[in-house]
């Protein structure tokens, strides 16, 4: 049922017992699977239903050689073992789908000709959607290793041609080795974050 709390197990799982992994299992994703996290982090909410992210799964061999030479050295070795990589992009003419997604009034006429409000509305957006997406992938039982050490021009020449997405990040996905990970760094308390005026 909605609104209820979650038991403590799946706040473990999304939040406290969840990491960013950087080593993999020798274990596959499935296209089924990939499917199951899109339907989830779809249903998260963004500005006038806008939903401006779009995602290339690289999971072939042919795709992962494609995009290791875009990627920062540290980032080869985690994202090349891993089953699949996620390009989470974000679609600069997302506007012209608003007719589908926020029908009840003309929302496309709020960004038409006006590009600094479209990059500010898609990158805000897309950044919300990527959250989702890592939660999702959390959600069904998977592991995920959010990713910015790439060069975007090169991710976005090789899989985004048309020049009217540009990635945002990347994040690898799939069964986390647990051997990899680092111990886990520390967080700011609520008083050194957070404010209640």
């Amino acid at each position: 049922m909605a609104n209820q709390p979650l038991a403590d197990q799946a706040l473990d799982t999304l939040f406290r017992a969840a990491r960013s992994h950087n080593g993999w299992q020798d274990r596959p994703v499935s296209e089924a699977e990939l499917h199951q996290i899109y339907d989830l982090m779809k249903m998260g909410p963004t500005a006038a239903n806008s939903c401006p992210a779009r995602i290339v799964f690289v999971k072939s061999d042919e795709a992962k050689a494609r995009l290791k030479p875009c990627l920062a050295p540290g980032n080869v070795d985690k994202s090349m073992s891993a089953p699949v990589v996620a390009i989470i992009g974000m679609d600069l003419e997302f506007y012209e789908h608003l007719g589908k997604l926020f029908p009840h009034t003309d929302a496309r006429s709020w960004y038409v000709d006006k590009p600094d409000k479209i990059l500010d509305s898609a990158f805000r957006n897309s950044t919300l959607q990527g959250a989702y997406f890592i939660l999702a992938v959390r959600s069904i039982g998977l592991d995920a290793g959010p990713m910015s050490g790439f060069d975007a021009d090169k991710i976005n020449a090789e899989f985004f041609p048309d020049g009217t997405v540009k990635v945002n990040f990347i994040c690898a996905l799939g069964h986390g080795d647990p051997e990899k990970l680092f111990p886990r760094h520390p967080r700011l308390d609520f008083d050194e974050a957070c404010q209640v005026l």
